[in-house]
């Protein structure tokens, strides 16, 4: 009874089996042929489906390619070929004839892989640059795109109120456009100095008078390159000229003390260390001046190969820092030599090196920008020559100034923006950018209070800014500071607008 019961259901299991087997149909679902169509719409028209309109190019069009491709039968029909003919009938064995195909593509069609090759060609990809080629353009207008990625300035980073328009705005006609020069310099008693072509003016700030120091007429192509106070006191003002020689003069006074030479060429840095002027001139080298003596000549110092473009001295006065066109940056102690050379010697600059400047806040903190084509300022440690940080702020570095009441560093830039830009330090987070200038930004100067910068541009302007004025100070501290004179000694005083 048992058996009888198995047989039974294995008789009904296969029966059923065998039935479903036999009604089984090669017709899909509708679904699945849909998306089979798909696919294959996909593959014959390619992966990129993005409109209906494609004109293709007949300059980037292989026209014998073409015609050959289109001529070309299927594969399969290739393949139904290949099973008819036998292996010792054909001329070509199969091993060889990729190597064959791809020969006698390349001798008639120009073209070695045929089967990445297209009928239309849509678009032309450009020619690949030369390995050696560099663009300038590149590099001088690659701001834009760089300055649109990047957040923009906090305003958080400060809690003090920082006007971003001037707060005075005066003419400087003739004021050289020359990356190389350092025409402007701020006592501490409060009087600017300011080289117009082959003449220094000197702008009392809390009266607002003008005068006219010197004229340096020394030809037609004669002009003064640079200009600084003594550290201490407002009294003398270094002036140096095109021609080599440095001059110095009692403000008080009026006259000439003395001139000093020891160059061949212009003189476009001065920097002061008591009393040693160090001079940087475009003959390559440094000197050292004691001005105290007769014999002023101390040192001579030659390690840049091109023009010396920036000075400063530390607030201790135990190192010079000096950078050329030659993209060096150096630093030298006080009793360096010609023999003994600099102390360190850094070439990671791209470009000229003029902004220098030491940190009121950190000793043996020194602050670099580069050039054109470097547009980076570096941090330095001084005491062991390490590189703290680098920043690349997308436009050329044409001077820094330290915050002496907060840890800041201002920087003004040339193309293609000409603005000053204001960075929290160490961070380097950008605190404010301040735009009005229409040509770069070639000198900035702090004033005796350390409340206010200015600027002067390509754009024969100087601007005053009131960046770096404490929380504490007073509103009236700047009106009093630059209260309009009615003084008209020269034209300068009538351009105050």
């Amino acid at each position: 009874m048992t058996r009888s019961v198995v047989d039974y259901e294995n008789l009904l299991e296969n029966s059923f089996t065998d039935a479903n087997k036999s009604i089984k149909t090669s017709i899909r679902p509708r679904w699945e042929r849909k998306k089979m169509q798909q696919q294959e719409e996909r593959r014959t028209l390619g992966t990129v489906i993005g409109g209906d309109r494609f004109i293709p190019n007949r300059a980037g069009m292989n026209m014998d390619l073409c015609k050959h491709l289109m001529r070309t039968s299927s594969s399969d029909s290739n393949e139904d070929l290949q099973k008819v003919v036998p292996d010792d009938v054909k001329a070509v064995s199969d091993d060889k004839k990729s190597m064959y195909a791809s020969n006698l593509s390349s001798a008639l069609l120009g073209v070695e892989d045929v089967k990445g090759s297209r009928i239309m060609s849509y678009q032309e990809k450009a020619p690949a640059p030369k390995g050696d080629t560099v663009n300038n353009l590149n590099i001088l207008y690659s701001a834009s795109a760089a300055a649109a990625r990047q957040p923009k300035a906090n305003a958080k980073l400060v809690t003090r109120q920082i006007p971003t328009a001037p707060s005075r705005i005066l003419d400087a006609p003739d004021l050289m456009n020359d990356y190389y020069l350092n025409l402007i310099s701020w006592s501490d008693t409060n009087i600017l100095a300011v080289a117009l072509g082959q003449t220094v003016f000197l702008w009392d700030a809390g009266s607002g008078d003008i005068q006219e120091l010197c004229s340096f007429e020394n030809g037609p192509n004669a002009h003064i390159s640079s200009v600084s106070w003594v550290q201490q006191g407002g009294a003398h003002l270094a002036v140096g000229t095109s021609s080599g020689t440095t001059q110095l003069w009692d403000v008080h006074a009026g006259k000439q003390l003395r001139s000093m030479d020891g160059h061949t060429d212009r003189v476009g840095s001065l920097a002061w260390n008591r009393h040693i002027l160090s001079t940087g001139s475009r003959d390559t080298t440094i000197v050292q001046h004691d001005v105290r003596v007769a014999r002023h000549n101390t040192a001579v110092l030659n390690t840049h190969t091109q023009e010396i473009c920036g000075l400063a001295w530390s607030p201790d006065g135990e190192m010079l820092a000096s950078g050329g066109n030659d993209n060096l940056l150096c630093l030298w102690d006080s009793a360096a030599s010609a023999r003994s050379g600099p102390r360190f010697r850094f070439t990671d600059h791209q470009a000229a090196v003029k902004a220098l400047a030491w940190s009121p806040h950190e000793r043996h903190l020194l602050a670099s920008g580069g050039g054109t084509a470097d547009r980076t300022i570096k941090f330095w440690n001084s005491h062991t020559g390490a590189l703290l940080n680098s920043i690349d702020t997308d436009s050329q570095v044409c001077s820094l100034q330290w915050n002496p009441h907060e840890k800041e560093i201002l920087s003004s830039h040339g193309y293609a923006r000409n603005q000053l830009t204001l960075w929290k330090y160490p961070s380097m987070s950008k605190i404010k950018e301040f735009e009005g200038h229409t040509s770069r930004v070639l000198f900035t100067a702090v004033s005796p209070d350390g409340g206010t910068v200015m600027s002067a541009a390509a754009d024969e302007t100087l601007r005053f800014w009131d960046i770096f004025a404490p929380a504490h100070a007073k509103k009236t501290t700047h009106k009093e500071i630059y209260s309009v004179g009615s003084s008209s000694k020269t034209s300068w005083t009538t351009h105050i607008r």
